[in-house]
């Protein structure tokens, strides 16, 4: 390989082929499309901890009054291994707040979250969703809480274990009242996500370190007590990305 404009291209070309993937992923079916605007719309999820679910011109809010407690809202719908999630997230009050995103989540066995052989989660307390009873990765996409103020950079955990996989970018900077859009990619064991078109996580979960990879599940919205966040237009679509290829 003499030729040196050869021997660049090739050069490139194994630099894109180790250290990273194609950011071109295929939506395919719709399998889940809610705007979030009113009650109505999310009479079948399910709130685990003391939180306060309104609604204010299409957008859903969820806080807690008095900052009781932390709380997780779960959609219910149990989705496959591999997916593409869009929603739109707005902070209401900057002083202080943590959201996360729960996905792939199961039962240990391999039940519903909500199977009657599992353990009551009725306060939205953290370790029954990271070293209790269920298996999920968790996306902390919002950091900046009383208990670590202005942290911002988001955090992806593999559960069951509260195993810190990734470290990524800034999420939603702590001083934003910005609309921002949010996009979740899982395929396979790649998982991204995106603020904005703004990459903050890609990892891939080889399926060995941390256990087998996580398949299909639930996906829940977490908040810890100090949050207030607005939501609206989430919805899921079928990855028919046939195979996650590199970049």
């Amino acid at each position: 390989m003499r030729n040196p404009v050869i021997k660049a291209f090739f050069a490139i070309f194994l630099l894109a082929t180790f250290n990273g993937y194609s950011q071109e992923f295929t939506k395919g079916k719709l399998l889940y499309s809610n705007s979030l605007a009113t009650s109505e719309m999310v009479k079948d999820w399910t709130l685990e901890g003391p939180a306060k679910i309104e609604f204010k011109n299409n957008w859903m809010h969820i806080f807690s009054p008095n900052e009781e407690g932390h709380h997780v809202f779960w959609c219910p719908v149990d989705f496959p291994g591999n997916f593409i999630a869009e929603w739109e997230a707005q902070n209401q009050e900057i002083d202080a707040g943590l959201c996360i995103i729960f996905f792939a989540a199961k039962g240990l066995k391999g039940e519903s979250i909500f199977a009657a052989s599992m353990p009551k989660r009725m306060l939205g307390t953290f370790t029954d969703y990271t070293k209790g009873a269920m298996n999920d990765y968790h996306i902390s996409y919002y950091a900046n809480g009383r208990d670590n103020p202005n942290r911002e950079t988001a955090n992806l955990r593999k559960n069951k274990g509260f195993n810190l996989v990734q470290t990524g970018e800034i999420g939603i900077p702590v001083q934003s009242t910005a609309i921002h859009k949010m996009k979740l990619i899982k395929q396979e064991g790649k998982i991204l996500m995106y603020i904005d078109d703004r990459k903050i996580i890609d990892w891939t979960d080889d399926g060995i370190k941390y256990g087998k990879i996580l398949e299909d599940g639930k996906i829940g919205f977490r908040q810890m007590q100090w949050t207030h966040f607005a939501y609206r237009n989430f919805k899921v679509w079928e990855n028919s990305t046939i195979t996650a290829t590199n970049k």
